[in-house]
């Protein structure tokens, strides 16, 4: 589904070197909670030519650009289809939330054909991803001097994903949507704080000993989900991953 999106964005990805797989938007967009003035990430897939994937003088595997479009910043990073692909292969969340991002500022064919091939990517140890990256931002939101609001819902938005993920095979990362399922009733103000408030907003240093609480409860729940899941150990996607690299690399010619 291709949503009404800035048209700064469609033609800052009209005006890349090289042919795009796919561009999607990612980040606090994706996320179900971006404030007024929040930046674009975009995200995405371009396709090398072959002069420059067999010679000696090889394209850039990843190219990353920062603009301000008319009154719109975005940043822009995107990787060689093979890279991709290669990130696809492991335990890697960030590439899978790009891929099936519902907002799409560009698409192709393949991508559709890239999708269908990626749900076999999904293992139960994508698990070690989300659990990583929670604990991260929790590490963020304890060392700042003041308790942000912004990386707490990461830190939640992270463990409900990974949950989520372990649960369905399904990768949803808008934390609204978690939210139907996971009915967690202190969300939708942390939403509205990060959303509508300034920038900086913080916890009240009250509520700060239940928020641990709950992260602890989630981090467990991670793991619970991961140990029960169904998925499987390892992708199974490898053959037709390369089937594929090589039909794009052959129509880009």
């Amino acid at each position: 589904m291709i949503f009404d999106l800035p048209p700064q964005l469609k033609d800052v990805v009209a005006q890349q070197p090289y042919p795009l797989l796919f561009a999607t938007i990612s980040g606090a967009h994706l996320y179900g909670f971006p404030s007024a003035d929040s930046d674009y990430d975009l995200r995405g897939v371009h396709i090398l030519p072959l002069k420059e994937v067999m010679g000696l003088q090889t394209g850039p595997e990843t190219r990353e650009i920062s603009a301000d479009q008319e009154g719109i910043e975005l940043d822009l990073v995107t990787h060689d289809v093979k890279k991709f692909m290669g990130l696809l292969l492991k335990r890697n969340g960030y590439v899978l939330e790009q891929l099936y991002s519902p907002l799409i500022v560009a698409s192709s064919p393949e991508h559709d054909a890239l999708k269908a091939i990626a749900t076999r990517c999904i293992t139960r140890h994508h698990s070690h991803h989300y659990l990583g990256f929670a604990q991260t931002q929790w590490q963020l939101f304890t060392k700042e001097s003041l308790a942000r609001v912004k990386p707490l819902l990461y830190v939640f938005r992270v463990l409900l994903t990974g949950i989520h993920l372990m649960q369905t095979g399904e990768i949803e990362a808008n934390l609204r949507h978690l939210n139907e399922k996971f009915q967690l009733p202190y969300i939708p103000d942390l939403i509205a704080q990060k959303s509508f408030g300034p920038e900086q907003a913080v916890i009240k240093e009250t509520d700060q000993g239940f928020y641990h609480q709950e992260y602890s409860r989630l981090l467990q729940c991670l793991e619970n989900a991961s140990q029960s899941s169904i998925l499987p150990d390892s992708p199974s996607a490898a053959a037709d991953l390369h089937d594929l690299l090589v039909n794009i690399r052959l129509a880009a010619c």
